[in-house]
């Protein structure tokens, strides 16, 4: 009978890459974890530190340092960290080098509320607590704080967080009511009362036509309440 060398080459060669395959593996599921990375995405404004996601894992897991790859569930792992009230979402990953590697990104503030309670207002309308490492530079919330005024806050909030000039000048909004909410800017001397949220894009072309006029006149000091309350008008009251 003749024996066909070349079927024998083939299946000697499949056992010894599955071999390999199966060595490599099991070295890798061996390995143990040589460092841990952490990376904040985007904002750099550190509302929870290094130190801090490793004092929370360390907490959960002990040192990760020299633990093997094969007993570390990641999704776990990116669950502790999301625990943290500052964190919005983490990802984690082994590299080929035996590193465990954070990718956190972190929770944005878009308000900060001054009331009977301190607390900031996130970018998604949620309840974002103070941090001890940074403080936010975003609009401060005074008056009559409730869970109705501060859905409409949130919404006065993201339309000033979208445009550049008003991101860049308004500094406080005041709460004096459902319906009633003011504005105070960074160089200015007046209030601007908003009234409530319907209309928002024309009261703010408005304020926006008038202040240009305003400034090119220089006239911005003259006034101490300027009104965006009235229907397609702005009514300003001299000091």
């Amino acid at each position: 009978m003749r024996i066909n060398w070349n079927y024998i080459k083939i299946i000697a060669l499949l056992l010894i890459v599955t071999g390999l395959y199966a060595f490599s593996n099991h070295r890798s599921e061996g390995k143990k974890i040589d460092e841990i990375n952490i990376e904040f995405v985007g904002d750099q404004n550190l509302y929870i530190t290094e130190a801090m996601v490793n004092k929370l894992l360390i907490q959960n897991y002990g040192s990760l340092k020299n633990v093997p790859k094969e007993k570390l569930v990641l999704n776990k792992i990116e669950k502790v960290i999301e625990t943290n009230e500052m964190v919005k979402n983490a990802q984690v990953y082994l590299t080929i080098n035996g590193e465990l590697e954070a990718r956190i990104v972190q929770r944005k503030p878009i308000g900060r509320i001054e009331g009977d309670s301190k607390f900031y207002l996130d970018e998604e309308g949620k309840r974002m607590p103070l941090s001890m490492s940074h403080s936010a530079r975003v609009p401060i919330i005074t008056g009559n704080i409730t869970g109705e005024s501060l859905e409409d806050v949130y919404e006065i909030l993201k339309y000033i967080n979208e445009d550049q000039f008003l991101r860049k000048n308004v500094i406080g909004i005041h709460i004096e009511d459902i319906n009633k909410y003011q504005l105070r800017f960074r160089m200015e001397q007046f209030v601007v009362n908003l009234g409530g949220i319907d209309g928002l894009e024309e009261k703010f072309n408005n304020f926006k036509a008038f202040y240009t006029k305003a400034n090119r006149d220089k006239t911005l000091d003259n006034y101490n309440v300027v009104s965006l309350e009235f229907n397609n008008q702005v009514v300003c009251t001299k000091i």
